[in-house]
């Protein structure tokens, strides 16, 4: 049976509150109670326990729920312990120990320890995790909405996996859940607590009605039999009742740590050894004051004194192994310098540069996890643009400020930023209304407002509604969005090469009819630049091998052969951009606007060049600028419709002053895409 019951927690459950339910309603044996009460003390004294050793209060997710159980099932004691003393003037061994060996036989004792412990548990513990139970779950609600944007920032930059992300929505989830079940069990304890008094108040009248009514005992003798039973009954009840409180604001009061509440205690309360040892010198001052007790001031001076030496010695000896770590990984890379000449000819295609204050950013020894979140980020480049990112090298720059880093491009510095690795980069989604303490920033990868907060300031930051990103997620967006920007730049020709032999492996055919007898790998290579340049991904490599075979015989013009893989490839392209109802929305261009360009192209003996003058290249793109306003308030792409002649050549007039401009084509649309125009530009 055992077993059974074991192999299949819900019937175990099941038959525990059935239990419970019947001792509320049958009688039962006093040697049943004794059992009864026993178990109530050691779950206590367990669930206690266990809420020590927690890390984080969301492990132990069951608790508003166990908490309910436990204070139903201590009140069916209490009625069945109730029945059995006004019944029977005997309430079983373990009452009767609490009552005389607790109290030492004196009702009076008794009930000053019953209205103390009612009074701790009642006015001190319960009403504060009843307090701390109610901020907690109203900040953990309203700092929801700003955790949920964090991860999917993470997830938009790549940071995290889609699996990641569901698996954080859901801990956010479980976190409100358990702060709100939490807010409304405490409730459960201080009822259970007035439940108690007004229990042992009954029990009190009562039995000396019984007593001396039914039993013909005198009153005095009545008071000393009922009442020593009803405070033994009150104290075994409310022991566990009290140990239980305790582990309830024990478990709203714990905050997410790495280790458990007594590891974290012995390492916070070490942490400071000055403040022991001048709390053992002012206890020994104490010591040597005339009338004060000499022995207990020495013994606990003493203590504290060892306490601080050993503290001091902890500190010394974790600094000095610091130290060693440091000098060894200074010597690990020294011996990394190149032992052959040639070797320093070599150029990296990707570089990130750290200041010494970061390299700790880039070390999973101490807790680094850049190189995870590279390795990340390569891996959504590969899926979502298709190529593969070269290897990122990671060096330290003791020319760089402490806290700043350089991403470089072939050894050419494309960005620079300065993280604060002990704080968080805060960010206004836009509802915030509340401004916060920090270092003022901008937001290196989209050049947002934001605010560098520490630590102690991150869960108010997030309460008010900040999205909360961490230093290294700050530069792994940042890389992302440089390796968008500069992904052209790092397709090389070995990587062309490389694509092709890939492709040929499920598409044979247009690649020996492509390459080479109507494309070199230089001519598509320029191609794939051209797509990547303007962020259309090269994924779909065989229809675009496709289109090449097609038009290349007409045109060797890698911009031309360019619009007509745009063409192919227009639904890949609008669903980068149209809205959960597949809508688009755009600026068109003006007719004549659109025949300004047309003719000044055709007078162009080139077409790599502007076809307009600089002073009317400035003149429009501030009115493309201007128009784009509407887009950009409605957090929209910044997308102008052209005709397929113009796109290219108005985008090479815009995209210096508007690097981030989409430029579509009419052609580019995809025909289940809806489009909606919020302006023009006018010529």
């Amino acid at each position: 049976m055992g077993g059974s019951l074991t192999a299949n927690p819900d019937v175990a459950l099941s038959v525990c509150v059935i239990g419970i339910l019947l001792v509320l309603i049958l009688p039962i044996a006093p040697w049943a109670i004794d059992v009864l009460l026993t178990i109530n003390i050691s779950v206590s004294v367990v669930v206690l326990l266990a809420t020590i050793y927690l890390k984080r209060p969301v492990e132990f997710n069951v608790f508003p729920s166990l908490l309910l159980m436990l204070t139903l099932y201590r009140l069916s004691l209490n009625v069945a312990t109730t029945r059995i003393i006004l019944a029977d003037a005997y309430g079983g061994t373990v009452v009767a120990a609490f009552g005389s060996f607790v109290t030492k036989g004196n009702i009076f004792v008794g009930i000053v320890i019953f209205v103390i412990l009612v009074v701790i548990q009642f006015v001190v513990v319960t009403k504060g995790a009843t307090r701390i139970s109610e901020v907690a779950a109203r900040f953990t609600l309203d700092a929801m909405p700003g955790k949920q944007m964090g991860v999917d920032s993470d997830l938009n930059a790549g940071l995290i996996t889609e699996q990641q992300a569901r698996a954080r929505r859901r801990a956010i989830e479980q976190e409100a859940d358990f702060y709100g079940a939490m807010d409304g069990a405490t409730k459960f304890v201080r009822g259970d607590a007035i439940a108690g008094i007004v229990i042992t108040l009954v029990n009190i009248v009562m039995g000396l009605i019984i007593g001396v009514s039914m039993h013909g005992m005198t009153l005095s003798q009545a008071a000393a039999v009922y009442t020593q039973l009803t405070i033994g009954d009150g104290l075994v009840s409310q022991v566990p009742s009290l140990i239980i409180s305790v582990a309830a604001a024990l478990v709203v009061t714990r905050s997410v740590s790495e280790d458990d509440l007594g590891s974290d205690l012995s390492v916070q309360a070490l942490k400071y050894p000055r403040a022991l040892g001048v709390a053992a010198a002012m206890l020994l001052l104490f010591a040597v004051v005339p009338g004060m007790p000499t022995l207990p001031f020495i013994i606990v001076s003493i203590a504290l004194g060892v306490m601080a030496y050993t503290a001091t010695q902890l500190q010394t000896r974790r600094a000095a192994e610091a130290e060693s770590e440091e000098a060894a990984a200074e010597e690990a890379r020294r011996e990394e310098t190149p032992e052959r000449t040639e070797d320093l000819l070599d150029v990296d295609p990707l570089k990130i540069e750290l200041g010494y204050g970061l390299i700790a950013l880039a070390d999973p020894s101490q807790g680094g996890d850049l190189l995870t979140r590279i390795q990340i980020i390569r891996q959504q480049i590969a899926t979502r643009m298709g190529f593969i990112v070269p290897v990122i090298r990671i060096v330290d720059n003791m020319r760089l400020g402490p806290n700043e880093y350089a991403v470089k491009l072939r050894e050419s510095t494309i960005a620079n930023y300065t993280l604060y690795p002990d704080h968080f980069l805060a960010m206004n989604p836009g509802l915030v209304e509340e401004e916060i303490q920090g270092i003022p920033t901008q937001e290196p990868a989209f050049g947002l407002q934001a605010v560098w907060v520490s630590k102690e300031n991150r869960d108010r930051a997030e309460r008010l509604g900040y999205t909360i990103v961490e230093p290294t997620a700050v530069l792994a967006t940042h890389l992302t969005e440089l390796i968008y920007a500069h992904a052209d730049e790092l397709v090389t020709r070995e990587d062309v090469q490389t694509l092709v032999t890939h492709l040929k492996e499920t598409a044979p055919t247009v690649v020996d009819e492509l390459l080479p007898k109507i494309l070199t790998h230089g001519e598509l290579q320029k191609v794939l630049h051209n797509l990547l340049r303007e962020r259309v991904a090269i994924r779909n490599l065989e229809t675009i091998a496709e289109v090449l075979s097609d038009y290349g015989p007409r045109t060797k013009d890698t911009d031309i052969l360019t619009e007509y893989v745009r063409h192919a490839l227009a639904r890949e392209i609008c669903a980068g951009y149209v809205d959960e109802d597949g809508k688009l929305s755009v600026i068109s261009l003006a007719p004549e606007l659109e025949q300004e360009i047309l003719d000044a192209v055709n007078q162009m003996d080139a077409g790599d060049f502007i076809p307009v003058s600089p002073e009317r290249a400035d003149a429009i793109s501030e009115s493309t600028a201007t128009a784009l306003q509407p887009l950009l308030a409605a957090g929209q792409d910044p997308i102008v419709l052209t005709s397929a002649p113009v796109r290219r050549y108005f985008r090479r007039i815009v995209e210096r002053r508007i690097p981030k401009i989409v430029v579509l084509s009419y052609n580019e649309i995809d025909p289940a895409v809806t489009l909606e125009s919020l302006g023009q530009v006018s010529a």
